[in-house]
């Protein structure tokens, strides 16, 4: 079996220029970490505010975490005292506001991206497309002190049917571009689209995305 550094390059030698690569390293130990730290890799997501903070200390002070998966309000503190580059999923503006009222606390400007939902899954999570257009509409960001709006984040549904995925990604993507486009929203640094993982990365990066989530491809199989 390959091992992670010449998985991670094959990865990376499959993402066009502009497509920066998040190595997804939940559930998998800090060795293979440092193996894909080694072979230049400085993004990694993780989806759990514990696992993040313990394998934080572990790493080289330079790499950027992302917080990708579902965050519970009783784990914001916790993660903004991590100082994570950017947090992935908010996916209420209940759950903004609170990352944005820590992140005031703690005297940091915290980077989010927020969450679209378009998936056949009830289980994900995410604003609608409507919701989010008539949210960035309302100028409701403009309340926001210590938080950055950096762009969107989605997931496809869960299927083997490519044309639903691309449908997907495409709705995703025709929200990020209203919103960046629109200058009278006065956005700066709206600039990021991260969609796609290790099945359907091509997909996505086809329909816009300049940001894939890679675990799988990258670490193989999770150890849960």
């Amino acid at each position: 079996m390959p091992s992670v550094a010449a998985r991670l390059k094959q990865v990376e030698a499959s993402l066009p220029e502009g497509v920066k690569l998040v190595a997804v390293s939940k559930f998998h130990p800090v060795e293979a970490l440092r193996e894909a730290y080694d072979a230049g890799q400085r993004l990694f997501g993780e989806s759990r505010v514990q696992e993040l903070i313990t394998k934080q200390p572990q790493m080289p002070d330079d790499v950027k975490w992302h917080f990708i998966g579902h965050l519970q309000t009783n784990k914001v503190r916790q993660l903004i005292g991590c100082r994570v580059a950017l947090i992935e999923s908010v996916d209420s503006d209940r759950l903004l506001r609170l990352i944005d009222a820590e992140a005031e606390r703690a005297g940091v400007v915290q980077r989010v991206l927020l969450e679209v939902h378009v998936a056949q899954e009830e289980t994900k999570f995410g604003f609608s497309p409507d919701e989010l257009l008539e949210w960035m509409r309302s100028r409701r960001f403009e309340t926001l002190k210590a938080t950055h709006i950096c762009g969107l984040m989605g997931m496809a549904s869960n299927t083997d049917d490519e044309a639903r995925i691309k449908a997907d990604f495409k709705a995703i993507a025709e929200v990020y571009r209203t919103v960046r486009d629109d200058e009278s929203l006065g956005l700066r640094g709206f600039d990021i689209l991260s969609m796609g993982m290790s099945d359907d990365r091509d997909i996505a990066i086809s329909e816009g995305s300049n940001m894939v989530r890679v675990g799988t491809a990258i670490f193989g199989a999770r150890e849960y």
